[in-house]
């Protein structure tokens, strides 16, 4: 007996495989789904206790931060979010959330709503994270009310990634005591991020993206110092504490019943990126984004279509958005590839909805696969008459025949 899906009208299966483009959920490897597919185990069996040691030392790993706790949620982004603000935030502190697009604003909006003070920097749209804003607000905050600078590594609504290092730079610069807590939810397991050498306090992120798996599962890299400001200052809280969570005890590290069909998923993630190798894995997302931009380039000779980043340091290696010419809808175009031509790309977000498409191009992608997408994106846009410039396939596939070891 076929089981038909309640929430989508009846329609024949179509052969072949859907390409997922956008920057997140991506595309699961057979070897991750296949592990999470594992019959569920009582919580007192120590393969649970050596699952949960695994992945808390594969991060670590990954993060190339040893002596940092690890705390995994059943969350997505937006729960980790909370739990940096709730752990971080105090009645006599305020958070610095820097403006970086669409997902700093939710950030920022979210913080607020717990009952804590937030300052924003301002964005200016198509660019990179405002350095020179953060270090003015830490400079004019002479008493040392900002417990925190918050920012987000690639902003998936934009597709631009700021530069981290200037903004720690900046922060040294004034000789602040803040924390330093950066969202590598849309970078991490695409572009390199080391947290010791950075010098991040806390960094954040969730499963659905480079880390290769399903939404559901979030985490939170917290070093001494982060840890200790929290003991000392937060308000009160209990879900999103790592002060209950720090322990042996494996159902306090969760707060209950650990997600243990995700946790068996991230071991297998984790390996899969150990064994292709971080450098090689950072290259191939640059290589495969760059292909990307190379074929929108071409479409951009008509005027209807261009790249949104302005700034080409900011470009991401996770996610290109595409800016549309005023009169040209997005999101039918979206549509038409999804449903004809099987490639599923997101659309805007905040700001820019109805203005521009995303490709995603990070996690468990491959060239052929980006290639594959680029063309029904090339055919979308054809059946939805957008003019766009010629040989941006042929571009893509000069510059990987290049660059492709």
């Amino acid at each position: 007996m076929k089981v038909q899906s309640m929430s989508s009208p009846i329609t024949p299966r179509l052969p072949g495989i859907r390409f997922v483009h956008s920057p997140g959920p991506t595309h699961v490897p057979d070897e991750v789904m296949h592990a999470m597919q594992r019959p569920m185990t009582d919580l007192a069996d120590p393969r649970v206790g050596a699952l949960i040691a695994a992945c808390e030392k594969g991060m670590k790993e990954l993060l190339n931060s040893p002596a940092s706790d690890i705390f995994f949620y059943a969350s997505n982004g937006h729960g980790v979010w909370e739990a940096a603000s709730a752990n971080l935030g105090s009645d006599q502190h305020s958070l610095l959330i820097a403006g970086s697009g669409h997902f700093s604003d939710q950030w920022a909006i979210q913080t607020t709503g717990l009952g804590l003070s937030v300052i924003r920097t301002p964005h200016t749209e198509g660019q990179q994270i405002d350095v020179a804003a953060i270090e003015a607000a830490l400079r004019a905050d002479t008493a040392h009310n900002i417990s925190a600078v918050m920012v987000v590594h690639t902003d998936t609504a934009s597709g631009i990634t700021s530069d981290l290092q200037a903004i720690r730079e900046a922060i040294n610069r004034t000789g602040h005591p803040t924390l330093y807590v950066v969202d590598v939810v849309a970078s991490l397991g695409a572009a390199p991020f080391d947290m010791d050498a950075l010098g991040a306090d806390v960094c954040l992120g969730s499963s659905q993206k480079g880390l290769m798996m399903p939404p559901g599962l979030g985490f939170v890299a917290v070093n001494a110092k982060a840890f200790a400001w929290s003991k000392a200052h937060a308000k009160p809280r209990y879900y999103w504490s790592w002060l209950e969570r720090k322990t042996d005890n494996q159902s306090a590290k969760f707060c209950g019943t650990p997600p243990l069909a995700h946790l068996a998923g991230l071991e297998v993630s984790l390996g899969l990126l150990k064994e292709e190798g971080l450098a090689a894995v950072h290259a191939r997302h640059q290589r495969l984004g760059a292909a990307v931009r190379a074929a929108v380039t071409c479409w951009a000779s008509t005027g209807a279509v261009k790249l949104h980043c302005q700034d080409p340091k900011g470009f991401s290696s996770s996610v290109t958005a595409i800016e549309v010419a005023p009169g040209i809808d997005p999101e039918a175009m979206r549509a038409v590839a999804r449903e004809k031509f099987q490639v599923a790309i997101a659309g805007g977000l905040g700001p820019l909805a109805g203005r521009v498409f995303r490709i995603g191009h990070l996690g468990d992608m491959n060239e052929p696969m980006i290639l594959g997408a680029l063309a029904g994106i090339e055919a979308a846009m054809t059946v939805q008459k957008i003019p766009y410039g010629p040989n941006g396939m042929a571009a893509a596939i000069a510059y990987l025949a290049q660059h492709t070891r």
